[in-house]
């Protein structure tokens, strides 16, 4: 069952697209405050997020953008802006599709629905299915075991782990990972990769589910890891 998080402060359309969503077949979790939203999303594990860019307490885009920093967790935008900036600056800023208001809920589940299936990997093995991850500790757990990670090496394998088959370059690895613009090379995410693997195969010695592709970067894939 998919998690959507709505960030929302009208009542009456938050609960309106929490019961079309549950309609559908999703859990749902409603926040009002800005200001909650990116403590919550580091506790807790969503698949998407629909996030209203007027709620108070802070901007949506400034929220996105700290989104972003940790997370690549799919962010719908809804908003009642209808300038091309708008629209275009929450894209750049790692919105993956947007919803301007006045909108029809059939029509805000179909988007969620599309986001969901473009970015859901099309089969999942029973590997992937039993890792897990706890975002409150930076952990990562295998069949009753469990290998602690830094920040860094969390962020480098939640990144891989929510997109299997994607292929990430180090620059594009430094880009969401060191969001505060420091100096680090190619080498810096090479090194991490390479202790971020050590720590897994504590949990699948005879497995390697993150695989360097020559000259491209990164992909995480369990299934090739078989």
């Amino acid at each position: 069952m998919n998690r959507i998080l709505i960030v929302e402060d009208e009542p009456k359309l938050a609960q309106l697209e929490a019961d079309y969503l549950r309609h559908a077949g999703m859990e749902t979790h409603c926040l009002s405050d800005g200001l909650a939203v990116v403590p919550w999303l580091k506790d807790n594990m969503v698949d998407l997020v629909l996030l209203d860019l007027m709620v108070p307490g802070r901007d949506g885009l400034d929220i996105c953008r700290d989104i972003r920093r940790f997370s690549q967790v799919p962010i719908i935008i809804v908003t009642a802006r209808i300038e091309e900036v708008d629209r275009l600056l929450g894209l750049e800023m790692g919105a993956d599709d947007y919803i301007c208001k006045p909108f029809s809920p059939r029509e805000m589940v179909a988007r969620v629905k599309a986001v969901l299936r473009r970015l859901q990997p099309a089969t999942i093995n029973a590997t992937e299915q039993a890792i897990g991850l706890c975002p409150q500790s930076f952990k990562v757990q295998y069949e009753g075991r469990e290998v602690e990670l830094t920040t860094v090496e969390f962020q480098l394998f939640h990144t891989l782990y929510q997109q299997p088959g994607r292929i990430f370059s180090r620059s594009k690895l430094m880009d969401l990972i060191y969001q505060d613009q420091r100096i680090v090379s190619d080498r810096t995410i090479d090194s991490h990769i390479k202790k971020l693997r050590k720590k897994l195969s504590e949990l699948l010695p005879d497995k390697e589910i993150i695989h360097s592709v020559y000259g491209a970067g990164y992909r995480y894939d369990p299934q090739q890891g078989e």
